[in-house]
């Protein structure tokens, strides 16, 4: 199974169209992973991560912008994960503690700075993005959703959940729902009373998974609660509200896949999207996601749904990976064997998702 990719050229890649025409005619379930590159084909100005690094330097931050200067990176997860060794290191060798703190609180600021840049930098309400570009999304999210796939999402931001919801899908369950309050009180006449927007009552029919949080999912302690448009504001309005609370959404940030797995396991929600991931059938298309040295635990996700019902044949059979350049190409060739099961790729300039 390993080194299938090993002669292939970039110019030689499939395009998305045939890569589709070809898992249907093997009647194959298809689900869909989205990366970061999802957020930046709808624009780079705003989700890449040097526009996260340039938010960051203008806010004039000397530890900030010290780290970033010593390290010699913008890669957000490569701080942190550097952030990380520094602290083991530190402890390892007994340094002084006012040392290991500054390191302790420099990654949380880190964290929480990412946070609000994405918040920032994010539009304004879901009215921002055209309507047209809106409805070409919509229909490249439906070739899954509409043929009982699922999508994962290891993005932050609300541009998947502002398009599902403008678009109105029947078959995008984020697992959220309210629960009714005063069942006996409304029988009688009474006005009904709604909890807030939990997660949890839908999650049997939970077909979007958003694998690392995003902004407007938050964590009460109790309950997972989404965010929600009001009356008087937009619904980036109210996370906003929330920030300067000192109120942060659930976001993994950490460093490697070590680490973003260990965040991931304390927390519930990010357990069952995690868990789901690794019980997939079928075959996975990728699109935006680059399988980087810090995605080691979405690798063993899909080695766990490889592995599973082998005997049966109910398991992950492929994964379709998404191509930008031979770099790229390149990447994909040397982890290919770390990957349990057969390893395709196609052209991503091939995928119109906002055009």
């Amino acid at each position: 199974m390993n080194n299938i990719l090993k002669d292939l050229k970039f110019e030689e890649l499939p395009d998305y169209q045939s890569i589709l025409d070809k898992l249907s005619k093997k009647g194959r379930i298809k689900h869909l992973l989205l990366g970061n590159g999802f957020s930046m084909a709808y624009d780079t100005n705003i989700f890449s991560y040097n526009a996260l690094y340039d938010f960051i330097e203008n806010l004039e931050d000397s530890v900030l912008e010290k780290l970033f200067d010593v390290i010699n990176t913008r890669n957000f997860e490569q701080v942190m994960s550097q952030l990380d060794n520094f602290i083991e290191i530190a402890q390892a060798f007994e340094a002084n503690k006012r040392l290991i703190n500054k390191l302790k609180k420099a990654k949380e600021k880190l964290q929480n700075s990412l946070i609000s840049a994405v918040s920032d930098l994010h539009p304004e309400h879901i009215f921002k993005i055209p309507e047209k570009q809106g409805k070409k999304c919509f229909e490249f999210l439906s070739e899954y959703l509409e043929n009982k796939g699922k999508v994962f999402s290891t993005n932050y931001d609300l541009l998947l959940y502002w398009v599902l919801i403008r678009n109105e899908s029947k078959n995008a369950i984020d697992g959220f729902g309210k629960e009714l309050l005063n069942p006996r009180e409304s029988k009688k006449g009474e006005d009904q009373e709604w909890s807030e927007l939990f997660w949890g009552k839908n999650k049997n029919e939970q077909t979007i998974y958003y694998l690392h949080g995003a902004l407007p999912f938050f964590d009460t302690g109790i309950e997972i609660e989404k965010e929600v448009y009001t009356d008087h504001h937009y619904l980036l309005e109210n996370i906003k509200s929330r920030l300067e609370q000192k109120n942060y959404p659930i976001f993994v940030t950490a460093g490697n896949g070590n680490e973003k797995l260990n965040h991931i396991m304390h927390n519930k929600y990010l357990i069952y999207c995690y868990e789901q991931l690794c019980n997939i059938q079928g075959s996975l298309i990728s699109f935006g996601f680059n399988f980087g040295h810090y995605d080691e635990h979405i690798i063993n996700a899909i080695n766990k749904a490889a592995k599973q019902g082998a005997q049966s044949g109910e398991k992950l059979y492929s994964v379709y990976i998404g191509i930008y350049s031979d770099d790229d190409l390149k990447h994909i060739k040397d982890i290919e064997c770390k990957i349990k099961c057969k390893v395709n790729v196609f052209n991503s300039k091939t995928v119109t998702i906002w055009k």
